[in-house]
């Protein structure tokens, strides 16, 4: 299968059934796109219209460190950068995940994704994530099972946990106080990976939820809407 300029992997999901996940990312131009199926020989072509959305601005004050970082600290954001890419590179091809997603916390979102940031009133990326307003302290749940493919402190994330989901669908749980698993580790849904903190670049405790699909930046409570249920959608399982 081909969409948005990428290969994806189908799987089998039933006889004579097979499905691929892709996402639009939140930077991709809006235009037309041709969406290409190749199975046993048979092409079968969509064309999706993808339409311009508008996002709000968000101004914050952080530590000036966090906008432009020092530069003996220049190697170690490269270095960091290219490991979270080679994770992304190197998932899983079939999908790890069971049943539906859930809600890594039981409190509610309260930064949209998308939005634009300005730091210390100096633009910078969009927000690619999905921040809940947690307190520090509260127990951080694998939205689905997976493969922890990251468990460390990164310069701009914090202290960090990366599940890989398979199938081209990966979590990134950011901002913690505690992390609870180990890079290599097989994970169940719903299970603690680690608590919710204030490190890295923030202005107070919360727990900072991306989700990639295919490549492709994407809102984490669109995958809630698509992949989950309305019981997992108002919190994690016990």
């Amino acid at each position: 299968m081909h969409a948005f300029g990428k290969d994806l992997q189908a799987h089998r999901v039933e006889p004579g059934a097979w499905q691929a996940l892709t996402g639009i990312d939140l930077d991709l131009a809006p235009a037309e796109y041709e969406v290409t199926a190749t199975i046993d020989g048979v092409v079968a072509t969509k064309r999706v219209q993808v339409v311009p959305r508008a996002f709000p601005v968000r101004r914050l004050t952080v530590n000036p460190d966090f906008v432009n970082p020092p530069p003996d600290l220049a190697v170690r954001i490269e270095q960091e950068s290219r490991f979270i890419e080679r994770v992304y590179a190197e998932g899983a091809r079939e999908p790890l995940w069971e049943d539906e997603f859930r809600r890594p916390v039981p409190q509610q979102a309260n930064s949209r994704f998308g939005t634009r940031s300005v730091f210390n009133g100096e633009p910078r990326s969009a927000h690619a994530g999905t921040d809940f307003l947690s307190p520090a302290g509260t127990p951080v749940h694998a939205p689905n099972a997976g493969r922890i493919v990251a468990a460390r402190e990164l310069y701009f994330a914090g202290r960090t946990v990366m599940i890989d989901h398979g199938g081209g669908l990966f979590s990134q749980l950011a901002h913690l106080s505690r992390i609870d698993v180990g890079e290599g580790e097989m994970v169940r849904p719903g299970q603690v990976v680690g608590l919710v903190g204030a490190t890295g670049r923030v202005t107070g405790a919360h727990l900072h939820w991306a989700v990639r699909v295919s490549g492709a930046r994407v809102d984490a409570l669109s995958v809630l809407a698509l992949l989950g249920s309305a019981s997992t959608q108002n919190g994690p399982n016990r």
